[in-house]
């Protein structure tokens, strides 16, 4: 009885441990992501609210940072402009401006005027 019963746990151990390469589905490869050229974009922004340097300018340019697309932010209190340079791909200078009169709930920072910085480039030369 022992001898069968061994006999039938080595069967069965054989049978599970056989081959499970047929079984198994080979991994499906994700296709790569295509790649988009960079359309970097950069625009200057009149921004009209900011009453500190820390508090206001510092709080815009470090929000700006962080919003995927935008590659350079830089918030000038005396001046109280902002430079952005973002991808146009993902971005439109339009969404950095809600993105400007949005912070702190939208009732404090308003971006009154756009200027592209090739269009500053011009006009200097």
């Amino acid at each position: 009885m022992r001898k069968i019963i061994t006999l039938l746990i080595l069967t069965l151990i054989f049978i599970s441990c056989g081959d499970k390469k047929s079984s198994i589905k080979p991994e499906k490869t994700k296709p790569a992501k295509e790649q988009i050229a960079t359309n970097l974009k950069s625009v200057e922004v009149d921004i009209k609210g900011m009453t500190c340097e820390i508090g206001c300018a510092r709080t815009i340019q470090s929000k700006l940072s962080k919003v995927d697309g935008v590659t350079y932010s830089k918030v000038n209190f005396d001046t109280k402009k902002g430079i952005f340079t973002y991808d146009a791909n993902k971005l439109s200078k339009n969404d950095i401006v809600k993105k400007i009169n949005g912070i702190a709930g939208g009732d404090i920072y308003k971006a009154t005027k756009t200027t592209e910085i090739d269009s500053i480039i011009k006009k200097v030369n």
